[in-house]
Order: C-alpha cells, then sequence, then structure tokens
C-alpha cells in the first residue's frame, strides 16, 4: 500500500556532460586611487589625537573614582565618631 513505485526501465544518467573549451576569462580593471600625502597625515594626525582623548578620559575616569573612594572613606570615619 506504502510502497514506493519505482519506473519500469529507468535511464542513467549521462556519463559525460558537455562543458564549453576554456571561456576566456573576464578582465576586470580597479579603478585608479591616488591618496596624497596630505590625506594620509591627516588620517595619522586624527588617530593620534582621537588616542590622545580616549586616554585623557580614562585617567580622568580613574582619578574620579579614586577621589570618589577616598571622600566615602573620609565621610564614613566622619559619621563614626
Amino acid at each position: 500500500m506504502f510502497l514506493p513505485k519505482y519506473p519500469d526501465n529507468p535511464t542513467p544518467p549521462p556519463a559525460h556532460t558537455h562543458a564549453p573549451a576554456d571561456p576566456t576569462p573576464v578582465r576586470r580593471t580597479l579603478p585608479q586611487i591616488s591618496i596624497s600625502p596630505g590625506a594620509v597625515a591627516a588620517v595619522l594626525v586624527g588617530g593620534v589625537v582621537l588616542t590622545a582623548l580616549l586616554a585623557a578620559v580614562a585617567v580622568t575616569a580613574i582619578s574620579v573614582a579614586i577621589a570618589a573612594v577616598v571622600l566615602r572613606s573620609m565621610l564614613r570615619d566622619h559619621h563614626r565618631r
């Protein structure tokens, strides 16, 4: 009842498929990009400035955290007395 039905005379797949003989590769030319030294210098200066700003923010955050811990400790000692 639920058995698959097979064809009476199955045809085998072809042994060789026809492929075109060595198609010519497509050459794509990339556009020429010229980078001026001024642009390179601007990117480098921008990177240095951003790095310095990030370092300044990190140092400021650390110093504010240390000051907060010191003030908290002083206020805790002051309230105990």
